[in-house]
């Protein structure tokens, strides 16, 4: 009885049989390509800056750089952010920032990045620009205008609330919630 909140934990355990079997169902192979990704989650018609968005969370899944998803590389993806350890989840975001691949991220990049979360999970809580300026006031202390993972680590650790908005930006519920909706409905109606 009641609206029960589920945490990312719970989706992950009370479904991983539902996310294999649907992960399955999409994709028989066992591997889901890009176009696939997106066909999942529903995310077709979205903005240039989303759908480069959606690339990049791809071809950071994408651990052995093949081109595809497998279940194993989706599944690790998603327990490194639930259960990741602070370091191994600033540098998942880290490469997920780093657009270009150069090593570092600027403003742009993230204010791109930051901006495309919010059309794909319709949360504009926030302005992306006013976020980048505070990361960049807070952990940008030579004034580069750049942020190497090194820094990037180092600023977000000595500034909680910087993580703390990290972790809310990244938070992965929307797109899990797509991916088991079908499910979630079911049992809001019986």
């Amino acid at each position: 009885m009641g609206n029960q909140h589920t945490t990312l934990d719970d989706i992950l355990a009370e479904d991983m049989h539902h996310w294999y079997n649907k992960f399955m169902r999409e994709s028989p192979s066992g591997l889901i390509t890009l176009f696939e990704l997106k066909a999942i989650l529903d995310l077709q018609g979205m903005n240039e800056d989303a759908s480069s968005y959606v690339d990049q969370v791809f071809f950071t899944f994408d651990m052995d750089g093949d081109g595809y998803i497998d279940f194993v590389e989706y599944i690790a993806a998603v327990s490194l952010m639930l259960k990741g350890e602070i370091n191994q989840k600033l540098k998942w975001y880290f490469k997920l920032f780093d657009q270009d691949g150069n090593g570092k991220i600027d403003k742009e990049e993230l204010e791109t990045i930051f901006t495309a979360i919010q059309d794909i999970t319709r949360n504009r809580d926030v302005i992306p620009e006013e976020i980048v300026a505070l990361i960049f006031e807070k952990i940008d202390v030579n004034g580069e205008g750049e942020l190497t993972l090194e820094e990037f680590i180092e600023g977000a650790r000595q500034h909680p609330d910087i993580m703390e908005m990290l972790k809310n930006l990244m938070d992965l519920t929307p797109v899990l919630l797509i991916i088991v909706e079908g499910r979630q409905k079911k049992k809001v109606n019986e």
